[in-house]
């Protein structure tokens, strides 16, 4: 990996001549924004370090390298600094990120800002890169900013320096219990060090292979989702990745990403859209992309990026969702075009399962289970993810105005759920259910991952005996020997769990990947755990989606909530949570009171207040009302529809 091209992607530009250290390198206009961009000239010191200062015992090295051939080193012995000072050529917030490795401790990595410290961290001992963020940090035009790095006990070593836009979210989270405040605060500013700053220039098609990429382009408004040597994001990751995305104010490049895959959906590659994109949202990454009829392709990708459409539209409203052609015919495509192209292998009466071909993920793989993706033609991941993407298209079609259609979508929906549970996944129970078949329609059964875990997690399993068993299986492998290898599969269980209301056992895996976010990843140049995308921007997610129960539809102007609160837990808050064009403020006391605040200047909203079960008695802000009730995926609530105006309160209680 070559460090000075490769992590310029988050916010640096490649330019020549560099800058004089004085000054601050701009990256290119661009007709939609004519001002220059804050970059640093030599983010990897590949260049030996251009504008930087260095103090005796302080340089540019070969060796212990996060990528590429140099790295900033600083000899053991307090006291010695590097720095760089820039002038900032616009107002602007950013977030100031660095890979860095430490033999001991007493080493800092600081931002200045004229003279003043905005932040520090203080570097713990790890041997082995890390990537440490300093958020928030606003300039005015002519600022001095200083990157500085002090040694400590032992050497300290930093390569990679990243700059990203401030994040334009920015919701709280406090609670009785702080680890949950402590994991989220972590987790949002973690996940936005990985937005990239559009209009930068940068490499194009690195990999392992290609340290250095294979050309320069302009990227567009995109966050990292997948590997940190590669200069792409990856369809599975970023589908996964979006819900937080949105939480912390990533809309345009939630959509610019989704644009890119619907563009990519040709008829040519029988609309499978491509796996990968380098960050100018439009080349197709080289080593996933050979040819038309040859390139990585996950069949479950393909419902994913439907069904999350759908759920970006719900959280912003933004009609653009159902009115962009582009958008619009990837949806229906997917839905109607793919399947047929893609259902030969083995037959399934009236309804339609999109397949794989069995021959590895160059030629279309059933399942996200790589591993397991050989010979199998459909997979639960693939069956689940299709009935997601029926009903979000449901959604998309109410929102476009077209009922007739929706009504069709959601038949399809039911019908192909009911042959799931009839048919496809066989009589037994646990381990004993069918999770895939082979191209030769042979079912298969026992652990198989993914494809395991999305069938409860997509709700394609009917509610029940059947479906709880199989959340005890799953849990079961989970924790033995045959567990998810790497972390990024793990970060699914918290929303399988939360979907099928198993609060204390969601939080526990939560609480389990914060945990382990210092451990080594499985990728060694990966970084530890924490430093894989998917794990910060699901930790925003799981928190507001899983444990606050906030289900959004901005277009409508209707919020659900539902406490899912883990046991100990006495009450959380979330602040400012971004929903349309406002934000609502939530807060749970146990399982029997929501609190919920419509920060709006303007609009109200309807909100349905969710509480498990059948309660005798609910009161909207102190007055009693009719005690309703509701079954949802075979769960009873007791519910009230409270609106609440643009900056008013509503307090919804059950008791009895």
């Amino acid at each position: 990996m070559k460090p000075s091209r490769l992590m310029l992607l988050t916010a640096v530009a490649l330019l020549t001549p560099i800058a004089p250290a004085s000054a601050a390198t701009a990256a290119p206009r661009t007709a939609a924004d004519s001002h220059p961009q804050l970059a640093l000239p030599d983010p990897g010191f590949e260049n030996g370090g251009i504008g930087w200062t260095f103090d005796p015992g302080t340089g540019v090295g070969q060796g212990n390298v996060h990528g590429g051939t140099r790295f900033l080193y600083l000899d053991a012995g307090l006291g010695r600094t590097a720095r760089q000072t820039l002038v900032a050529p616009r107002d602007g917030s950013y977030d100031f990120s660095a890979w860095v490795a430490s033999a001991g401790t007493g080493g800092t990595y600081t931002i200045r800002r004229n003279g003043e410290t905005v932040g520090t961290v203080d570097l713990p001992q790890r041997a082995s890169y890390a990537r440490y963020t300093i958020s928030r940090v606003d300039l005015k035009a002519g600022d001095r900013l200083e990157t500085a790095f002090g040694s400590g006990s032992s050497w300290v070593n930093a390569d990679d320096l990243m700059i990203s836009p401030a994040a334009p979210a920015d919701p709280k989270v406090t609670s009785s219990d702080p680890e949950v405040a402590e994991l989220f605060d972590w987790a949002k500013r973690k996940a936005n060090s990985w937005v990239q700053l559009p209009g930068t220039v940068g490499p194009i098609n690195v990999d392992e292979h290609h340290t250095s990429g294979t050309s320069t382009g302009t990227y567009g408004p995109t966050y990292w989702a997948g590997y940190a040597n590669r200069s792409a994001y990856y369809s599975r990751d970023m589908t996964h990745q979006l819900d937080g995305a949105h939480l912390i104010g990533l809309d345009t490049e939630n959509k610019a990403m989704l644009s890119s895959y619907a563009a990519s959906a040709t008829a040519e590659q029988k609309y499978f859209p491509v796996w990968s994109l380098n960050f100018d949202a439009k080349t197709y990454l080289s080593i996933d992309y050979h040819s038309p009829d040859n390139f990585v392709r996950e069949v479950p990708a393909v419902f994913e990026l439907v069904e999350k459409a759908a759920q970006a539209y719900l959280w912003t409203g933004d009609r653009s969702y159902v009115d962009d052609p582009t958008l619009w015919n990837f949806y229906r495509h997917a839905t109607e075009d793919f399947i047929d192209l893609h259902d030969s292998a083995v037959p399934n009466g009236k309804v339609k399962v999109a397949e794989g071909t069995g021959n590895g993920i160059f030629s279309g793989a059933a399942s996200y289970n790589e591993q397991d993706g050989d010979h199998l033609a459909e997979a639960g991941d693939t069956i689940a993810s299709e009935y997601q993407a029926y009903l979000a298209m449901a959604v998309l079609a109410r929102g476009k105005g077209d009922t007739a259609l929706a009504r069709k979508y959601d038949r399809r929906a039911a019908d192909l759920k009911k042959y799931f549970n009839d048919e496809w996944s066989g009589g037994g129970s646990g381990a004993e259910m069918v999770r895939a078949y082979t191209t030769s329609d042979v079912p298969v059964t026992g652990w198989g991952k993914e494809n395991s875990v999305f069938m409860p997690m997509k709700q394609i399993i009917a509610p029940g005996p059947r479906n709880d068993a199989y959340l005890d299986y799953i849990q079961a492998q989970e924790l033995g020997p045959q567990g998810s290898p790497n972390i990024e599969a793990t970060t699914y269980l918290p929303d399988m769990f939360f979907k099928n209301n198993r609060n204390d056992t969601a939080w526990w895996w939560m609480q389990k990947i914060y945990g382990e976010r210092e451990l080594q990843h499985v990728n060694s140049s990966q970084g530890p755990d924490g430093d894989y995308p998917e794990v910060s921007f699901t930790l925003v997610s799981q928190t507001v989606e899983g444990l606050m129960g906030i289900t959004p539809n901005a277009a409508a102007h209707q919020v659900t909530t539902q406490s899912r609160l883990p046991s100990g837990m006495k009450w959380l808050q979330v602040a400012d949570v971004p929903i349309g064009t406002g934000t609502i403020t939530v807060r749970h006391d146990g399982a029997t009171k929501t609190t919920l605040t419509n920060n709006a200047r303007h609009g109200a909203y309807s909100w349905e207040a969710r509480f498990p079960g059948a309660h005798k008695k609910i009161t909207v802000n102190g007055v009693p009302q009719p005690a309703r009730t509701k079954t949802v995926n075979g769960v009873t609530y007791t519910y009230a529809t409270p609106t609440v105006r643009a900056g008013a309160t509503a307090v919804v209680r059950v008791t009895g």
